[in-house]
């Protein structure tokens, strides 16, 4: 979201969203919620209403993961809550199945809106053992298969499965296999029942499995997973569980439907497929001991608000819109009606447990209030965790539900994948319609409107509970603990670096270093049949340039003489530690192609006792992982030694971009910028040349001569045919200049002062570049100063073709390709002359960054953008990135190929470069920050013994004019066995290729294929996992390998963002600017950027240097007393608690009272007290580490601007739909029991 925009988005955010809170909600169960805190962020959707500082209710406090598995507590508590008898349960929608839902509503205010039948008596305890579970798993209820009769015999009443499920305790063990509720636990997978066969991955229903044991600490409890989350079908309500609540008790006859449930048919059509792709099947047999629900016919769902666009294709995950919100929760409506929010479609029919819709019309089973369809017992943990209420948080009223728990839970909707909806983020039910609602949440059918007719609101399942699944803050924290403290050595192969969060020194000991080339894994499969099981992407994220810190030493230079470089007489590999020296060092063998090359006299020398080189360590090609090689001529184009490169300032000058201060503040800056130029010797004067074009719908050229008095201009007003009117004084040496240069960069401001031309042109302003640098046979860069969309009648002239409409649809992935083909044209002929181009954009409307865009993402450059540029908050922004892109050190006219050893090889590039061949990338500038991501696939075996080798080698002029190489060699392990690959990979790789991945794919595809993809991808990954390397345990458990067990937050971070799911106030034009973005980020940017680091400077030691630990990115974490610094690589947000400190606020602002604080801050007043300076040097030393300068903005609780801020808070459910982290972990351990079933 552009932080820019702010104007624009002060209109979304300013009114209220349904749902925000601090609006009277009429929906929740009938009650209002009270304006005020709680209700104030109720928007967020997020998790707990009003701050709270302790754990929502429902929330267990675990914090800790076991390794392996998370298991989400279920708690016992289930039944703890008031016996509701919650009749049948709608097929969960975001919290685990509401175990104990039996809370009565009526805690919550909503007694009397049951979502069954009444409870019939206390419902009989399950027996603890049936569901202990073992620590290390995570038990989602997501789809389980149905185990039919799996619970022993069905209980007879609603109330006593209620009762069951309460009983359920939540142990360290493993659930036992007899449990009820449990398939036997011995396979890995989720055992195979009739009602899941194996459905297309994309169906999401869950199978019906009550969770008869909660899930182990560190699963995760599904919670429902039923819901299908990313655009995968609405699947039945509980597909996979029982019908929605229609009938009362597990073992009796379907009761009919609740009010809520009315609204679907009772009759289950058979003919309706449920979402899933897979054919109906029969409903399983005994699985509750009553007949799967009906299939219902699905309800269409309601568009989703604009303002909320649906994460999920369809719309929220229902899951996550439940228990979104805080509040007593509403009646739900019928699950089946409201299609999950997460999919556009129709809602899901119930399905079966498969899945599928129930077959034939069977009377739809009852489901247990406790059990969301999906089995509950392999679902139990999430159920039983949602549903387990906690005590009461402080600050809540007792019965108040904590706003993840919102209460009962909701019914599960029948589009939702089995998870109750969540409220703010937690599982809980569904909330009712709230004013404001604009309908209801995307996706999801009504949720704000009265539905038609509904099934009866589940109760709100206790929420999954988020410290129980896996932190991401934890897991950075333990990885500094654990490998901060000493130096990364590089020398051993395939060995995983310490993770991007983490400060580590590297020793280069024959491996290239992690901060130039982080691998998605560091074990290789042998085979190709490997890594197609498993998924896991096979790739690399290089930044060849990238600046090292100072106690790192930068690649040593080795100058091999008028030779060159030595190679590989057959694959043309370049010297590195792999090459093994023969016939006393006579010969060496090729480590990528085994080829056997002499050794040229020269470079000779003798074998020690090991068969190692005697002079190995002191040539840095031997034993380095990173060097570069002097060039010879042989290396150059033409074979003519380059030229020193030039920049070229082109600046608009049209009305917009002198009325905004823009041409202004850009002459006044270049006059001091000019002395910064690169250069490799800090003592020696730049031999970069300069020159400057100003243009509107003509173009000025000028004469910057070192012998004039004054500049001259020349304008060239036939842009047809762009040509530069002069050669000698345009390009020129700034010392010898600096007179004339500053004369001429003084007048530009006031030359153009009272313009009254508002066209411009773009294409032949990059044509005149281009063409200087041709006239003086050299590379360069040009940096365009640009305002608006170019319609004025020359090459290249665009049009508007912002259209909304387009948004969601398949013809979407048009605005993301360019208009016209004459820019990609000319990306070509820049790259051919080594012409990067950086683009500075200052729009006020749309300008096509899809269009625009092209040259400087095919050349190696850079996009920035400016939305409603104002001289005064925005200055500062402005000129930090442009002193720092001009000064960075670049390669130029660079080609880019990477070598590989028998068996794989690169078959695909990401980045912004351009590919004339299969093999070559060619950049015309590739700077520190410039990143090429490289994915390998397998063409022949590996071998364990020998490894996988890969040579990255780059060849530049630099900024002097000299002609190099820079290589950087990479060695992993082979493994033969899947555990092993699970072991070695890197989360934070993995998701910056899938973000790439993804990123290009919209170019082709509509978002909500890709996003389902990602979802599948990322659910074969995990599968695979679980069905080949985790020990037995119940389907229930949602089993994560250690390494990997972020995958499920950070993917869900990726799908939410503004590219693949954006809200109604992200534009076209945003979108496209981060799709460029993030094409050529390194890992450390894009994990700060999918999910930003969130600090308590409230708890800041001035005394220490240490930064207060990170908290994770969800709105309940934050407290009302606290002050909060949030980074996102492009923004920085200080958020201000209501009941902030008053010494605090003076410490920081200077001002004692919150009402006094400027929300238009954009730095903070130099205060001399140790905590103001402290926190000014944090913010500094953030902005340092980033490639892009972040602007700061202040929020203060409950301020228009709290909802861009809420918007980084990548845990809870989004205002576009977004599934909040607990909703997508249910929704992936249901599409992981859906892959093994």
């Amino acid at each position: 979201m552009n932080v820019n925009q702010q104007p624009h988005m002060a209109s979304p955010y300013g009114q209220p969203q349904p749902g925000y809170q601090g609006y009277p909600q009429s929906g929740y169960g009938g009650q209002q919620v009270p304006g005020g805190y709680p209700a104030q962020f109720a928007p967020y959707n997020g998790p707990a209403s009003a701050y709270q500082p302790g754990p929502p209710q429902g929330y267990s406090p675990y914090a800790s993961f076991p390794s392996k598995a998370l298991a989400a507590n279920l708690v016992s508590d289930l039944s703890s809550s008031s016996p509701l008898d919650l009749g049948v349960r709608g097929p969960p929608t975001s919290g685990a199945p509401p175990v104990s839902a039996a809370q009565a509503y009526s805690q919550f205010g909503q007694g009397e809106v049951q979502n069954g039948p009444p409870a019939m008596g206390p419902p009989p305890q399950r027996s603890p053992v049936s569901q202990p579970y073992s620590q290390g798993a995570m038990n989602l209820t997501g789809p389980q298969p149905q185990y039919n009769q799996q619970f022993g015999a069905p209980p007879t009443s609603m109330q006593q499965m209620t009762t069951q499920m309460a009983g359920m305790q939540v142990g360290s063990t493993v659930p036992s296999p007899a449990g009820p509720g449990y398939a036997p636990p011995t396979i890995s997978q989720a055992p195979v029942s009739a009602a899941y066969t194996p459905s297309d991955p994309s169906s999401y229903a869950p199978t019906p499995t009550v969770p008869s044991q909660p899930p182990p600490a560190e699963r995760v409890p599904q919670s429902t997973p039923s819901q299908p989350y990313y655009g995968a079908p609405a699947q039945q309500p509980f597909p996979t569980a029982a019908p929605p609540f229609s009938a009362p008790g597990p073992a009796q006859a379907p009761a009919p439907p609740l009010a809520s449930q009315q609204s679907f048919p009772q009759g289950p059509p058979p003919s309706q497929p449920p979402f899933s792709s897979a054919p109906p099947q029969a409903p399983p047999t005994a699985s509750y001991g009553g007949p799967l629900p009906p299939v219902q016919a699905p309800h269409p769902r309601a568009p989703p608000p604009t303002s909320q666009p649906s994460a999920f294709p369809g719309g929220p995950p229902p899951t996550s819109t439940l228990s979104q919100y805080p509040g007593p929760p509403m009646p739900q409506q019928s699950p089946v009606s409201q299609p999950s929010p997460f999919h556009s479609g129709p809602p899901p029919l119930p399905t079966t447990a498969g899945g599928f819709p129930p077959q034939g019309g069977a009377p739809p089973r009852p489901l247990h209030p406790g059990m969301q369809g999906p089995p509950l017992a392999s679902q139990g943990p999430l159920m039983s965790q949602a549903n387990h209420v906690a005590p009461p948080q402080p600050g809540m009223l007792p019965g108040q539900p904590t706003a993840g728990m919102a209460g009962p839970p909701p019914p599960q909707q029948p589009g939702m994948q089995g998870y109750p909806p969540q409220q703010n983020g937690a599982f809980g039910q569904v909330r009712g319609p709230q004013p404001g609602y604009a309908g209801q949440y995307p996706g999801q059918q009504n949720y704000g409107a009265a539905p038609p007719a509904q099934a009866p609101a589940p109760s709100a399942p206790k929420r999954l509970d988020p410290d129980s699944i896996p932190s991401p803050i934890q897991v950075i924290e333990d990885d500094k603990a654990n490998k901060g403290s000493e130096p990364f050595v590089t020398g051993v192969r395939g060995q995983a670096p310490p993770l991007v969060t983490t400060n580590f020194q590297v020793k280069d000991q024959g491996n290239a270093s992690p901060r130039f080339i982080r691998c998605t894994s560091y074990n290789m499969p042998c085979t190709s049949d490997m890594a197609k099981q498993s998924q896991v992407p096979l790739a690399a994220v290089i930044k060849p340039l990238a600046t090292l810190p100072p106690d790192e030493i930068p690649p040593y230079i080795v100058d091999h003489g008028e030779g060159g470089p030595i190679r590989c007489n057959r694959c043309k590999a370049y010297m590195c530690p792999y090459m093994q020296f023969i016939e006393g060092g006579r010969r060496f063998q090729c480590g990528f192609c085994s080829c056997v090359t002499e050794v040229p006299p020269h470079y000779f020398q003798h074998l020690d006792h090991t068969g190692k080189r005697v002079d190995c360590c002191d040539r840095p090609e031997l034993s380095m992982g990173s060097y570069e090689f002097m060039a010879t001529v042989d290396y150059c184009k033409n074979n003519k030694i380059p030229q020193p490169p030039a920049f070229i300032f082109l600046i608009d000058v049209s009305y917009n971009a002198v009325k905004n201060g823009m041409v202004r503040m850009v002459c006044q800056e270049l006059k001091t910028l000019l002395d910064y130029l690169p250069r490799e010797n800090p003592d020696v004067q730049s031999n970069i040349r300069v020159g400057f074009v100003t243009y509107n719908k003509v173009l000025h050229f000028y004469n910057v001569k070192a012998s004039l008095a004054q500049p001259q201009m020349m304008v060239v007003s036939d842009v047809a045919d762009m040509f530069v009117p002069l050669l000698d004084g345009f390009l020129v040496n700034v010392s010898e200049s600096r007179v004339v240069i500053e004369s001429l960069l003084d007048q530009i401001p006031d030359m153009f002062a009272d313009t009254r031309e508002t066209e411009t042109v773009f294409g032949p302003v990059i044509q005149a570049g281009l063409e200087a640098l041709k006239a003086a046979d050299c590379a360069g860069k040009l940096f365009v100063f640009h305002s608006s969309l170019p319609i004025a009648e020359a090459p290249g002239k665009l049009k508007n073709r912002e259209d909304k409409k387009l948004v969601g649809t398949d013809k979407e992935k048009s605005l993301f390709q360019p208009q016209i083909s004459f820019y990609a044209n000319l990306a070509k002929e820049c790259v051919t002359q080594g012409c990067c181009v950086d683009l500075f954009l200052f729009p006020n409307q749309y300008v096509d960054v899809a269009t625009l865009g092209v040259v400087p993402t095919s050349t190696g450059g850079s996009v920035y953008k400016y939305t409603y540029f104002q001289a005064q908050s925005d200055q500062e922004r402005f000129l930090n990135d442009l002193r720092k892109d001009v000064q960075k050190p670049m390669g130029f006219d660079a080609v880019m190929r990477v070598r590989t050893s028998t068996g794989i090889r690169a078959t695909d590039f990401f980045g912004s470069f351009y590919m004339s061949n299969t093999t070559d990338v060619e950049l015309a500038g590739l700077d520190c920050d410039k990143t090429v991501t490289v994915e390998f696939r397998h063409d022949d075996k590996l071998s364990e013994e020998t490894g996988a080798l890969m040579q990255c080698a780059v060849l530049y002029t630099s900024c002097t004019g000299q002609r190099r190489l820079r290589i950087h060699n990479m060695a992993v392990n082979c493994c033969a066995q899947l555990a092993d690959l699970y072991r070695n990979c890197e989360t934070d790789t993995i998701i910056n290729y899938f973000a790439k991945y993804a990123y290009r794919s919209i170019l082709n595809n509509p978002t909500k294929n890709v996003r389902d993809s990602l979802v599948n991808q990322c659910a074969q990954i995990l599968a695979c996992y679980r069905k080949n390397c985790a020990s037995p345990s119940s389907a229930g458990q949602l089993i994560l390998p250690e390494c990997m067990k972020l995958l499920p937050v950070y993917l869900n971070c990726v799908l939410k963002s503004d590219v693949l799911h954006p809200g109604a106030d992200v534009s076209l034009d945003d979108r496209a600017y981060l799709r460029q973005l993030v094409s050529a980020m390194d890992v450390t940017e894009s994990h700060v950027f999918f999910y930003p680091r969130l600090l308590p400077v409230h708890k800041l030691d001035v005394e220490s240097d240490a930064l207060p630990v990170a908290i994770r990115d969800s709105e309940e974490r934050l407290s009302k007393g606290g002050v909060y610094l949030l980074e996102t690589g492009l923004n920085l947000f200080l958020w201000v608690g209501a009941n902030a400190q008053q010494e605090l606020l003076q410490n920081i602002f200077g001002t004692p009272a919150f009402s006094q604080i400027d929300p238009s801050m954009t730095s903070l007043p130099v205060l001399e007290n140790p905590y103001s300076k402290r926190l000014r040097e944090i913010i500094e030393s953030f902005r340092m580490q980033r490639s892009r300068y972040m602007k700061l903005m202040v929020v203060k609780q409950e301020d228009k601007l709290e909802l861009i801020f809420k918007h980084f808070l990548v845990e809870d459910k989004n205002n576009s739909g977004g599934a909040s982290y607990v909703d997508f972990l249910c929704h992936m351990h249901k599409e992981i029991r859906q892959l093994l079933s």
